[in-house]
């Protein structure tokens, strides 16, 4: 677990990474921190972490503390501060002012670091007035940052800060306790190992509608023996196809079609370009456009434009995703986009559910109502990771065309599976049933689920494989309902790198907060 000072490091790296540029008509000198149980607070002069005998020859009442411990806290703060942001500020800044992920960071910076004779919270108007004289070098510490700020002297709680830590691992808790009280899945070698069919992969490209230029496409099929089964994969925020191809080749070693559209405006090259400068950050209406790509995708494969196998049926279709691109899966099985929790709730800096991924959901807010793309053609989903807990109706699971594996590591910190996973499955198994499933993956993070095209598949082969063979088996019993049977087997579909374990059963009889999304 991170310490109060490693996170109050990570909050400014974020904050200072969303500044733009212009002299302040006065400086930030001192930070006051105030401490955890105690009834006074730190003085730390700014011109003292310039380096370790500035601090060492200070008089304020770090420079005190430091000399008491022979200078061992002063090394590691002037280490912190010194620590170059990885943004190139100004051309990023100058692109990014106003927009919704960055008010969701500046909101969370408010909340922990208060800035005298400034008003509360920031925003971006007020800081794209700081850091003029920094600008010309292209980037900056965290040092330069906070002295380019307004004002003379900023206060900074550690404990909202020790708040915010001690509530990660509250959103973490029940996952946890589930991975461990519960037995892992067991590993079957007919879903594990690769399939007996040798795959091919190419890339094209296809001209759409609703996007300026054509849609990359990734495909991974088999040289011969397909079965005429087409799945779709959906990638994550700043991500590319290339982090899931092993998933398609797995899959389509054992006859299954693969699909992976490259999504412009969310993927690793756009941020890339954004964080030279170039483009903006993610905008709201990706919300739509992604949906979009992958039913275009399907349309493509369709009018037999993309070289696919013979017999290929796209009547019946699998979709898959993680993080951003699970969400996107989940809205082509039919969940409900909706502004109404997200007004409710992305102002609520305190929430205990609140996590990383709402600064992502609460960009959202003026596009979640016109995002409801279901795509009756999708009979089923695997959503791995998905941040949804503002960002869907709740109950919307009644209407869904799709049945929903959703998969959540146990040590996610991006997307925490307490919130964004056991408590709206819990909900949805209440209100609706469906036929849907929650598996968790022990130890699992944000990244580690994901799999290269050499890598073959990762620790999620095996469900996927089962998912994937159930849903098409049961035909028009994929169909979510509260009757609907079972679309993979009680067992075999385990992973050696990470227990597996189906949760699914224990929703019902899940702890349900109060007044949280």
């Amino acid at each position: 677990m991170k310490s109060p000072l490693r996170q109050l490091t990570a909050l400014l790296l974020g904050a200072g990474s969303l500044l733009a540029a212009a002299a302040p008509a006065r400086a930030l000198e001192e930070i006051q921190l105030s401490l955890p149980l105690l009834e006074t607070a730190f003085t730390i002069q700014l011109r003292e972490l310039r380096d370790q005998r500035s601090l060492l020859s200070g008089d304020s009442d770090l420079a005190e503390l430091d000399r008491a411990t022979n200078g061992a806290i002063g090394r590691r703060l002037v280490e912190a501060f010194q620590t170059p942001l990885p943004l190139p500020v100004k051309a990023f800044a100058e692109q990014s002012v106003g927009s919704p992920l960055v008010n969701q960071v500046l909101l969370l910076i408010s909340s922990v670091v208060l800035v005298e004779g400034v008003r509360q919270p920031l925003d971006s108007s007020q800081l794209a007035t700081s850091l003029e004289s920094s600008q010309a070098k292209g980037s900056l510490n965290l040092l330069e940052v906070l002295e380019a700020l307004p004002g003379k002297s900023a206060s900074v709680d550690l404990q909202r800060v020790v708040f915010a830590i001690d509530r990660l691992a509250n959103q973490q808790r029940l996952g946890n306790d589930l991975v461990t009280s519960m037995p892992a899945a067991g590993i079957s070698q007919a879903l594990s190992q690769a399939g007996p069919l040798a795959v091919k992969r190419q890339e094209l490209a296809i001209p759409v509608s609703h996007r300026p230029k054509p849609l990359q496409v990734v495909t991974i099929q088999p040289e011969t023996g397909a079965n005429g089964r087409l799945v779709l994969i959906s990638h994550g925020l700043w991500d590319s196809p290339e982090s899931f191809e092993g998933w398609g080749k797995h899959l389509a070693s054992h006859g299954y079609t693969v699909l992976l559209p490259r999504h412009p405006g969310s993927d690793k090259s756009q941020q890339q370009a954004m964080l030279s400068g170039e483009v903006p950050p993610p905008k709201p209406e990706d919300l739509k456009l992604r949906p979009m790509d992958m039913t275009s995708a399907i349309d493509a494969a369709a009018a037999g434009s993309l070289g696919l196998p013979a017999g290929l049926r796209t009547d019946a279709v699998v979709a898959m995703g993680q993080s951003y691109g699970a969400t996107t899966s989940l809205q082509l099985a039919g969940a409900r986009p909706s502004a109404a929790l997200l007004n409710r709730f992305c102002k609520d800096v305190t929430n205990p559910a609140r996590n990383v991924s709402w600064v992502l959901q609460c960009s959202f807010l003026t596009s979640a109502d016109q995002a409801g793309l279901a795509d009756p053609r999708v009979k089923a989903v695997v959503a791995v990771s998905p941040p949804m807990s503002l960002l869907f109706d709740q109950g919307s699971a009644k209407a869904m065309n799709g049945r929903v594996l959703l998969v959540s590591g146990s040590r996610d910190w991006v997307v925490p599976s307490g919130p964004e996973a056991l408590r709206p499955m819990a909900l949805e198994a209440r209100n609706a049933g469906g036929g849907h499933r929650l598996v968790l993956a022990k130890d699992g993070d944000h990244f580690n689920l994901r799999s290269s095209y050499e890598q073959g598949g990762g620790a999620l082969r095996g469900l996927l494989l089962a998912w994937t063979d159930g849903a098409f088996a049961a035909g028009a019993a994929a169909a979510p309902g509260p009757d609907a049977p079972p679309l993979m087997p009680p067992d075999g579909w385990g992973a050696t790198e990470f227990p597996l374990v189906d949760v699914t059963a224990n929703l019902r009889t899940l702890p349900v907060a109060a007044n949280q999304p």
